[in-house]
């Protein structure tokens, strides 16, 4: 008998070569989403290491802690187990679990409540909402923060190279912030790219440096322990609760892990930290621990003090980099912020770019962006040094994650049916957690902690100012259009008096059971229809993206030859409307007669507000919800209408 070589098939698992070409691509890909992750979402917390120690021992601190063996390794496990506790366990294994079809953030965690409306539970949920809406504002404030305290923080490394060269650290940054900014319109796609890779070296290069300190006093690794932690904190406590308003430097970004979650999926965040970034954020700060040690006089810049004399240059220019990715990173979060916000009704809508055929998330908003540009040099002017501006930075980030981690606990059981005790037992030791770094920033409050409050609670005021007014707004619009069947109705009645003019218009209006303004002054007015009509309503989903197929509901408004259609259009959160390609899957079966599309004519109904007698707001909320008005983007851009054949019709209502 012989013996034939087995030749394997497609389906033969034992076949080394395909199985091990598909594991390669997979494991490649895998790869390339955690790269990807390391550029995007670990900008914030990657570049904590450059000013988090400095400002727990900052001598100018109001309450300064005195620098000290026992201090040092005290603090040192405050930063280590509020990393772990806060990252890893808040964000990392709890939050990230809590996903609006794949999306994250504190706006995911929004949606998710506003869905409970109606269910058991709806008061908390409402009451819960309002206190997210108040994390989302604050994010403002943090993306206003961070690019300025970042950059600053690493061109005054420049300082430890050339002491002569401190006046220039503050124009520096105020260059790079300039530019940084004015290249936002042209997308990040392309220095997207970069990211991944600049933050591998950057990830690689602090955690060398942290290498090399502690192999000078290894002894600084017994500072694991959270008995060091404990230890400080009841042994000290004066000292050690005025120090986590510093400690919290520590995990500001880790909202971006969750924020960022929609664009590489929560396994590939998780990699990133597990096995990148939190062992070089460690070995950074233990580093700089032990440089401490050695000399308390390197307490003043002991990051790049770390780092050998030859490599300081090179490695400012390098923080400069990963501080620029870590303000690129907020700055688009912003966008995404405000874009989901208005698509919610919280804010008016908005002009909004988008920057890359290629990645749906990757926007512009031109109001945004320059309302920051200022915002951040006025702080950078202001303030002048990253420990200053420190000062105000935490309020921010402790808010927002008392805030996440509240929110999460009521969605994890009146959603997912956690049981009580495990809620109530988490939520409580999370949220003492929490609450330690809110109370110890709130003794910052004179000391400049008082801003990102006066900016959350600005952009609160308008986000909740804009709903209770659109809301008036929409009534009062609602009361004055009438009843869509009933003009359905009376149109065909009248026919006779109302002259036909060839053609397809299509009318936009927000309500589908009311008539669009413009149709009913068309028809009252000018005593004419055209012969094919579509009336377009856009229904915003809590959902962050609608499928292509699920995109247009076509609803019956009584009679089969009219000519007259009402069509729902759906998108996402997430998504912008485009009013033509929306038409264009409409099934000419089903249009009671050929839409000439490419010919018809678009007409919007546009609201002038007044303010009124009638007592809707107060008179101070009323001024800010007509003066927020004017920002609002063209609608025949926003909804991608031909300029050419867009007519706009307005009317005024006073609120």
């Amino acid at each position: 008998m012989t013996n034939r070589q087995h030749s394997p098939g497609p389906d033969d698992a034992s076949a080394p070569g395909p199985v091990t070409t598909h594991g390669a691509g997979r494991d490649a890909a895998r790869l390339a989403v955690v790269v990807g992750a390391l550029g995007v979402v670990f900008g914030d917390l990657g570049t904590s290491p450059l000013y988090t120690l400095q400002t727990v021992f900052n001598p100018n601190d109001p309450h300064p802690v005195p620098v000290s063996t026992q201090n040092v390794y005290g603090v040192l496990s405050l930063v280590f187990w509020s990393v772990t506790i806060i990252v890893s366990v808040t964000y990392v294994l709890l939050a990230m679990r809590a996903d609006n079809d794949g999306e994250g953030g504190i706006m995911a965690l929004i949606t998710l409540l506003r869905r409970m409306n109606g269910q058991q539970g709806r008061r908390a949920a409402a009451v819960l909402t309002g206190l997210g809406i108040f994390g989302a504002a604050l994010f403002f404030g943090d993306s206003m923060i961070t690019p300025a305290i970042s950059v600053l923080s690493a061109v005054e490394g420049i300082k430890v190279v050339q002491p002569s060269l401190e006046s220039a650290v503050v124009p520096i940054t105020a260059v790079i912030i300039v530019l940084l900014f004015l290249v936002q319109r042209r997308g990040t796609a392309a220095v997207g790219r970069l990211f991944g890779p600049v933050m591998i070296v950057w990830f690689t290069a602090i955690g060398a440096c942290g290498v090399s300190g502690i192999a000078d006093h290894p002894g600084i690794l017994k500072a694991l322990s959270p008995t060091y932690a404990l230890g400080f904190l009841f042994g000290h406590f004066g000292t050690a609760f005025f120090s986590l308003a510093s400690v919290v430097l520590a995990v500001t970004g880790a909202e971006a892990l969750y924020a960022d979650m929609g664009h590489f999926g929560r396994r590939s965040i998780t990699r990133a930290w597990v096995f990148v970034v939190f062992p070089a954020l460690v070995l950074s700060y233990f580093g700089q621990g032990a440089l401490i040690l050695n000399d308390h006089h390197n307490v003043s810049s002991p990051f790049f003090l770390l780092v050998p004399g030859w490599g300081r240059l090179p490695m400012v220019l390098l923080a400069a980099a990963a501080t620029v990715i870590a303000s690129q990173a907020v700055i688009t979060g912003a966008y995404s912020v405000a874009s989901q916000a208005a698509q919610l009704g919280y804010l008016p809508r908005l002009r909004i770019a988008h920057t890359s055929e290629s990645t749906i998330g990757q926007i512009y908003v031109p109001w945004i962006n320059w309302l920051l540009m200022v915002s951040v040099l006025t702080l950078i002017f202001a303030f002048r040094s990253s420990a200053s501006l420190a000062f105000a930075y935490g309020m921010a980030v402790t808010a927002t994650i008392t805030i996440t981690t509240l929110l999460y606990f009521y969605v994890a059981r009146a959603r997912w049916g956690t049981p009580v005790w495990l809620v109530v037992g988490g939520a409580t030791v999370l949220l003492a957690f929490d609450l330690l770094f809110v109370g110890a920033n709130l003794t910052k409050l004179v000391h400049g902690a008082w801003l990102p409050l006066l900016i959350g609670l600005t952009a609160f005021a308008i986000m909740t100012t804009w709903q209770r007014g659109r809301h008036i707004v929409t009534a009062e619009r609602a009361r004055r259009e009438g009843s869509l069947r009933e003009f359905v109705d009376e149109l065909r009645n009248d026919r006779p008096s109302v002259l036909h003019v060839p053609g397809t218009a299509v009318f936009l209006n927000r309500d589908k059971r009311t008539t669009p303004l413009a149709m009913r002054a068309n028809v009252e007015h000018n005593h004419v229809r055209h012969e094919q009509i579509v009336i377009l309503s856009i229904e915003t989903e809590p959902v962050p993206r609608v499928p292509v197929e699920e995109r247009i509901v076509i609803d019956d408004l009584g009679y089969s030859d009219d000519g007259i259609i009402h069509v729902t259009g759906r998108f996402g959160y997430m998504e912008t409307p485009d009013v033509p390609g929306t038409l264009a899957l409409l099934d000419p079966a089903r249009t009671e007669g050929p839409l000439q599309l490419d010919q018809a004519s678009y007409f919007l109904s546009t609201i002038e507000l007044r303010r009124g007698k009638a007592p809707t707001m107060t008179p101070w909320r009323t001024r800010l919800f007509i003066a927020t008005s004017y920002i609002t983007a063209d609608a025949a851009e926003h909804f991608g209408l031909p300029r050419d054949r867009t007519v706009i019709m307005g009317a005024h209502i006073e609120v």
